[in-house]
Formats: structure tokens, C-alpha cells, sequence
């Protein structure tokens, strides 16, 4: 009887022995899914935030070289524009010259 009894005893200390390793694998296991969860999401955010800023400076790049294009071309129009009316008021001149000379 005796025998029995600690024979009982031993097999339920291994069984407990057994869940108390299984919970602590779980649990362990648990930790790292977690841990690897949040790392995944730390990358994932971080990456998105660097995108996020390279399509802000693509944005600004483009609108400053917009900027500028448009500027060179409102300078090269005003400027065409003075010369031909430079040119105009020449040729007027020089027309009214030859016309007082003549006379």
C-alpha cells in the first residue's frame, strides 16, 4: 500500500512538474511572439515615417523647381516684351529723323 501511495505520489509531482514547464514554455513562447510583434510595428512605422518624408521633400523639390521655372519665364517674357517696344520706339526715331531731314 505504502508503495502505491508514493508510487501515486511521484506520478502526480511529474504530472504537475510537466503542466508547470508546459505553462512556463507558453508563457515564454507568448513573450517572444509579443516582443517580435512590437519590433515588426516599430520597422513598420518607422519606415512609413521615412517615406512619408521623402515624398515631402520630393513635393517641395518639385514645387520650388516649379517656382522657379515660372519665374525665368515671366523674366524672359518681360524682358522680350521691353525690347521689342525698345525697338519699336527706335525704329519710330529713326523714322522721324529721316523724315525731318528730308523736309
Amino acid at each position: 500500500m505504502m508503495v502505491m501511495v508514493v508510487v501515486v505520489v511521484e506520478v502526480v509531482v511529474v504530472v504537475v512538474v510537466v503542466v508547470v514547464v508546459e505553462v512556463v514554455v507558453v508563457v515564454v513562447v507568448v513573450e517572444v511572439v509579443v516582443e517580435v510583434i512590437v519590433v515588426v510595428v516599430v520597422v513598420v512605422v518607422v519606415v512609413v515615417l521615412v517615406v512619408v518624408v521623402v515624398i515631402v521633400v520630393v513635393v517641395v523639390v518639385v514645387v520650388v523647381v516649379v517656382v522657379v521655372v515660372v519665374v525665368v519665364v515671366v523674366v524672359v517674357v518681360v524682358v522680350v516684351v521691353v525690347v521689342m517696344i525698345l525697338r519699336k520706339l527706335v525704329m519710330t526715331t529713326i523714322t522721324l529723323i529721316k523724315s525731318t531731314d528730308n523736309e
